[in-house]
């Protein structure tokens, strides 16, 4: 079963740490803030979506 990830906007800080670590998962809004650019994270890009997710500093990322 594939991965669905969220970002929290409201928790984002816009530092980009997850878009320069998983650029298939994650990009910037016109916000500014980081958002998930697939509704479902492929097999192949699971373990760069999970370290994102480790890596952000503000905890935004929920990956399930």
């Amino acid at each position: 079963m594939a991965k669905k990830v969220t970002v929290k906007k409201d928790v984002c800080i816009g530092c980009g740490l997850c878009t320069s670590t998983a650029p298939e998962v994650f990009a910037f809004g016109d916000d500014g803030l980081a958002e998930a650019v697939v509704a479902e994270v492929a097999a192949d890009l699971e373990a760069s979506a999970d370290e994102a997710a480790a890596s952000c500093p503000v905890s935004a990322i929920e990956v399930e």
